[in-house]
């Protein structure tokens, strides 16, 4: 019998806090959602957008760092792989498919945007020392480039 293939890689930012939560034998588990923007044309030729929710579930230690550097609206990548669960929850047959992240790339700075974590008293300190001064490139000389002095 053929192997089959479970892999998914999505991009998009979380919907709320992730919920780190342990299990009774000590191991962690992080819980988060991802909102996934889409546009596309309708019958009419316009475009629209929409936006899919999907539960991500994160093990472990890659569970905790998510914890502890993603928050709502964060921008992130997560490779995994889909995984369907069923329980039964007040007398109805309940189920879920999820991902199962086996590695989650931050795509934000750590305060979100550049200046969320900056109070309003040092902004416009925290705004002067990002900026990046301009490279001048002058030409001192007007003879021609030896191309025997580039040393590849």
């Amino acid at each position: 019998m053929a192997r089959s293939v479970n892999q998914v890689i999505l991009m998009g930012n979380l919907t709320r806090d992730p919920e780190l939560r342990n299990t009774p034998s000590g191991q962690s588990v992080c819980s988060f959602s991802l909102a996934l923007n889409r546009a596309y044309k309708d019958q009419s030729g316009e475009w629209k957008e929409a936006t899919d929710y999907i539960d991500i579930v994160a093990w472990g230690p890659l569970g905790e760092r998510v914890a502890q550097y993603l928050s709502k609206g964060r921008r992130c990548l997560v490779q995994g792989r889909l995984q369907s669960r069923s329980w039964e929850q007040d007398g109805q047959k309940r189920s879920k498919v999820e991902v199962l992240a086996s590695d989650v790339t931050f795509l934000d700075g750590r305060g979100g945007d550049d200046n969320s974590s900056n109070t309003a008293g040092d902004t416009a300190n925290a705004n002067s020392s990002k900026k990046k001064d301009d490279v001048v490139i002058e030409d001192i000389t007007d003879e021609p480039i030896n191309l025997d002095d580039i040393p590849f």
